[in-house]
């Protein structure tokens, strides 16, 4: 159904002439005439009869009035919902739990009039797919990841290193240290479960254990972080490693340690990815904020893997 013929028909109904609706709509009479003699060819009713004082409504026109009025009120919702700072700004944080939801959350402190979608896409190559066609506005990941190049139109900025921490139970060899060095932790095992291959992440860790001998298990089934603190908890001869930055909570009998990581400290680089073409109002601003924030990168004392962006 042609809107502009649906368009007319409401006008005319609320003048009640067409002339006046001709002059609403800056037409002229004879195209508002045209517009209804097409609106009800479409529906095979006759919706005005005319007399001396204008066009009035049949009994068709007046059933068919309050539905015209809503075909017009979707409309406006429709376009209302992808006009350029009307939305909800899309970002993916790739789990809630993360530094990706933290930084999200700072923003949102700082621009709560901003209407926020925030999505969580464990895969790299679906996040890549979703701001290529405009489904995402943005996303946190780890760039440069070997078999991850990222596309031409895609841009990219280092917002945050996270330092890696150890994770032991309490009974663990290493439980009471301030720190650990890297070159310690070779002599332990380090269960990782959900180091999925081809994951942005299994590339760190690899790169991260090939260059300072670690052992990293990630055998076993992935139920989660509550069972994979179960298990550090109840078991001495396995640590894991957490993000700094990552909010976990677990039960006071559990009493985890989370140790920093020296000597180098890795640390674990997120960058901001979005579309060039993206014009979203609330991009530009949510990327001022987190080149306000982000603290500097290539600290001394620090490791990143070699195909860190270096900006």
């Amino acid at each position: 159904m042609d809107l502009d013929t649906v368009r007319t028909f409401v006008a005319a109904a609320d003048s009640g002439r067409f002339q006046e609706a001709a002059d609403e709509l800056t037409l002229t009479q004879q195209a508002v005439s045209k517009r209804i003699a097409a609106l009800e060819r479409s529906l095979g009713v006759r919706l005005f009869t005319r007399t001396p004082r204008g066009a009035e409504l049949t009994i068709d026109g007046r059933a068919f009035l309050p539905h015209a009025r809503e075909l017009l009120r979707a409309a406006e919702r429709a376009l209302a919902s992808v006009r350029t700072g009307h939305r909800a700004l899309r970002i993916d944080v790739l789990n809630s739990r993360g530094a990706g939801s933290g930084l999200m959350r700072g923003f949102h402190g700082t621009h709560p009039e901003t209407e926020l979608d925030v999505l969580m896409l464990l895969d790299v190559e679906q996040a890549v797919a979703a701001l290529r066609s405009g489904a995402l506005d943005g996303s946190f990941r780890a760039v440069a990841a070997p078999g991850h190049p990222l596309p031409e139109e895609l841009r990219s900025v280092r917002v945050l290193d996270e330092p890696l921490h150890l994770l032991t139970g309490p009974d663990h060899a290493l439980a009471r240290a301030r720190s650990v060095t890297l070159a310690e932790l070779a002599a332990h095992r380090i269960w990782m479960p959900g180091l999925l291959p081809g994951s942005e992440w299994a590339a760190y860790y690899a790169e991260l254990t090939a260059e300072f001998g670690l052992t990293i298990e990630a055998t076993g089934p992935n139920f989660g972080s509550d069972a994979l603190l179960d298990t550090i908890a109840d078991t001495p001869a396995l640590a894991t490693f957490m993000g700094g930055h990552t909010r976990l909570i677990w039960p006071a009998g559990h009493d985890l340690r989370r140790i920093p990581v020296t000597d180098p400290t890795p640390v674990y680089p997120h960058s901001f990815l979005w579309h060039r073409d993206n014009p979203h109002p609330a991009l530009a601003a949510l990327r001022t904020h987190l080149a306000a924030t982000a603290p500097g990168h290539d600290a001394p004392g620090t490791w990143t893997p070699s195909w860190t962006p270096r900006r």
